[in-house]
């Protein structure tokens, strides 16, 4: 799903959390782990060789059990120490990094900049849209610069508060034009004054690297950033002119999300070569710019990272714990992907209580072969119980229901039960109404266990039904990777399917509709 909120105050009580822990008295220092480059593939390693105790991260793979997360990857002096996903999230689905996607395209302004298409940071945004014709053109609109945009410091009037209800950033992808949007916004502040959390000023930025480059941003990626990293699987949104979502939409491996950070705790350097200059990240490292979170007032947000600036931690985060965390100090990159929010205070806790040593610790192969049965224990679905199959499920079995327009967006549902191979027929309405509807056909569990669907977009949907009585059927439909859960209740009365279920806001919609084939 598109990113609605990049985060909540529970991030930043996190990072505190793990700042206080970075710069107490057992602060480690940074190890040596130049030579290591992991573009064909990572180096792996037991926790124990690089400092950590296994049995730590067996404790942390089971509190990430209740927390809806779908991987958890740590690397410590540039070798993977934990590689873990839970099931039915797996290591070869891209997942949908959401606003982690805006570091991203600040690291690709800054190569950009390296390479000279971009003079400077300090270039008056409009002057790239010098064809359009601008509303609400004033001094404060001309005077926008692309360090306004990184720093989300811009000005525009824009409704996307942190935790709160992304008004403007929706309002922008139900339009024909979503730069025209941005644009044509009225200012609300001077450029520079106030940090104002945008997604739209991101997607200018994506706008720019387009015009500088001649290319897609997802394709400016493929050339100076994920080829030069060894990343090969990407896949990135895009607006209705082509131009790649900037706030959100990229979805990687957690193994090249992880790729990124490492680039950044390198300092810019991949194997030899300079990628990023490492002034961009010492400025990302050294953020200023005040994110004014009551619960965090330390924390400071540059070049569209998060950091907490005096602990030389910093990430790039998005909705739903998308996260690249960078340790410096403790030489450790931390990847999380989730379908949920997750509490980061706790998670980080549990990293750097993991965290005993700079150098190796004895061998414990009675932990580390603990640690291994978790991972696979994880990473194998249990079956949830199910009902009986009332015969209900026959006589709606193969019928079509339609509703009329409504908040899910459901226009047709099909249920295929009495089969070999179960499965669903399911139509959406197109957001914008002047578009086809949208098909899915794909595969139902009926024991507790998800089926998934072949690969859509760099995800695949997981899905399985349980009768709950004589005339009501439960569907969880789960878009693997891209964070997005569907739990549907179906209630049957002949002719007739009351289907309840949330959108995308969590609000709960009830639909009434009737059998049409």
């Amino acid at each position: 799903m598109p990113d609605i909120r990049s985060a909540v105050s529970g991030a930043a009580v996190g990072l505190f959390a793990l700042a206080a822990l970075v710069c107490g008295p057992a602060a480690l220092a940074q190890a040596e782990s130049q030579g290591v480059w992991p573009t064909q593939q990572w180096q792996t390693s037991t926790p124990e060789e690089q400092g950590m105790d296994s049995m730590a991260l067996v404790n942390l793979l089971d509190f990430g059990k209740t927390r809806s997360l779908d991987s958890l990857l740590l690397v410590r002096h540039g070798r993977i120490v934990l590689d873990a996903y839970y099931a039915p999230y797996t290591s070869d689905i891209p997942h949908r990094i959401n606003s982690a996607t805006k570091a991203v395209v600040g690291t690709l302004a800054a190569i950009a900049h390296k390479d000279g298409l971009l003079d400077s940071f300090d270039h008056p945004v409009l002057e790239f849209f010098g064809d359009r014709s601008i509303a609400d053109l004033d001094d404060r609109k001309k005077a926008i610069t692309v360090q306004n945009l990184l720093d989300m410091t811009s000005g525009i009037d824009w409704n996307e508060p942190l935790g709160g209800f992304p008004a403007s950033m929706i309002e922008m992808s139900r339009q024909p034009d979503w730069i025209k949007f941005v644009l044509d916004r009225p200012m609300a502040s001077a450029p520079g004054e106030v940090f104002n959390y945008n997604s739209g000023s991101t997607h200018l930025l994506s706008g720019i690297i387009a015009k500088l480059t001649g290319m897609s941003t997802a394709d400016y990626a493929k050339a100076k950033l994920f080829g030069p990293l060894g990343i090969k699987v990407s896949n990135w949104w895009h607006d209705p002119q082509g131009i790649s979502t900037g706030g959100y939409g990229l979805a990687l491996l957690p193994r090249d999300m992880a790729k990124i950070g490492y680039l950044y705790l390198r300092n810019g350097e991949w194997d030899g070569r300079a990628l990023v200059p490492p002034a961009w990240i010492d400025k990302v490292s050294h953020a200023t710019v005040n994110m004014n979170m009551p619960r965090m007032p330390e924390l400071r947000y540059s070049n569209l990272f998060w950091a907490v600036p005096d602990k030389q931690v910093y990430m790039a985060v998005g909705y739903h714990c998308q996260i690249i965390m960078v340790i410096a100090q403790l030489d450790v990159v931390a990847v999380m992907t989730a379908r949920d929010f997750c509490p980061l205070n706790r998670l980080a806790d549990y990293i750097v209580g993991a965290i005993k040593s700079k150098t190796a610790l004895p061998p414990d192969p009675a932990a580390t072969n603990l640690l291994a049965s978790k991972i696979r224990e994880i990473s194998t679905e249990k079956a949830t119980e199910i009902g009986e199959t009332p015969d209900t499920a026959a006589t709606v079995s193969g019928r079509t229901y339609k509703f009329p327009a409504n908040g899910l967006n459901v226009k047709s549902i099909s249920l295929i039960l009495a089969h070999p191979s179960p499965h669903y027929d399911l139509e959406f309405y197109a957001p914008d109404r002047t578009q086809p509807s949208r098909r899915f056909i794909g595969p139902i569990g009926l024991d507790g266990l998800y089926r998934k669907s072949e690969s859509i977009a760099g995800g695949v949907f997981a899905t399985k039904g349980k009768w709950l009585n004589g005339s009501t059927f439960e569907v969880e439909r789960q878009a693997v990777g891209m964070d997005e859960l569907q739990k549907w209740t179906l209630s049957f009365d002949g002719d007739k399917l009351h289907l309840r279920g949330k959108d995308r806001a969590g609000r709960e919609i009830s639909l009434d509709g009737e059998a049409g084939g």
